[in-house]
């Protein structure tokens, strides 16, 4: 938090969100310590006085939550909850829960409600309509794809002995990392934004080429059989079409 620019510690520019291991009251109280500059939404643990202040909403204050394209989410609602559940914890806290049919093969657990799976988290954001708030949590799983990658790219063990070489490849990873969340974002378009390093790996990092000099240019070749190509070629020219910062 040290490390972030001070033009971040203005108006709440700074969103911190975290899964139900951040829903504890020493790191929420200490989030709300922060001030005005600084804003969360953490998941929280479906305790029972929520569960009850949950059941205790009438059908009205449940609107239907929203896709990223402002689409409605099919079997999906969430409402803000109030009442003794939030006594303990930091003023100007708000609870919002979310209730979603079960996707296939999911298992309810007690503390769900009617049929409907029950999560929620808590925000200090004020002026935004509960769906929204919603949205935007829930947008947090993007880190669980990044956890994933990481994985994929290497961390999922340490394969050598000493702490010190460890370490390096730690560092390895995570420059392979950045290089996979920086590379879809710039070079790729379309479904191809959304591969993960396996198909990456198969379909672009693996295909063959060959390094040819024409008219005293080096060119990179790339196999005309290879069925993804063009997503290689296409990538390479929208790369140099971005200014040369070095």
């Amino acid at each position: 938090m040290a490390q972030l620019p001070k033009t971040y510690r203005r108006g709440r520019q700074t969103l911190i969100r975290t899964d139900s291991g951040g829903g504890t009251h020493e790191f929420v109280a200490w989030l709300a310590q922060r001030g005005r500059w600084l804003s969360y939404s953490v998941g929280m643990t479906l305790t029972d006085a929520i569960h009850q202040a949950v059941l205790k909403v009438p059908p009205s204050a449940w609107t239907p939550a929203v896709e990223p394209d402002g689409e409605v989410r099919d079997g999906a609602w969430v409402a803000e909850v109030d009442g003794d559940c939030l006594k303990s914890w930091p003023k100007g806290m708000r609870l919002i829960v979310r209730k979603e049919r079960p996707h296939p093969g999911t298992q309810l657990r007690i503390a769900d409600a009617d049929g409907l799976r029950l999560t929620c988290f808590a925000t200090n954001t004020v002026d935004v309509r509960t769906a929204s708030l919603e949205l935007r949590h829930r947008q947090r799983a993007r880190a669980e794809d990044r956890i994933r990658s990481a994985r994929a790219a290497g961390l999922r063990n340490l394969p050598l002995q000493d702490t010190a070489q460890n370490q390096i490849w730690l560092e390895i990873v995570q420059l392979a990392l950045d290089l996979l969340a920086w590379m879809p974002m710039l070079a790729l378009t379309g479904k191809a934004r959304r591969w993960e390093p396996r198909r990456l790996r198969l379909r672009l990092f693996s295909a063959a080429a060959q390094i040819i000099t024409t008219t005293r240019r080096r060119r990179l070749r790339f196999a005309r059989h290879w069925p993804w190509t063009d997503v290689i070629t296409d990538a390479l020219e929208r790369l140099q079409t971005f200014p040369n910062s070095g």
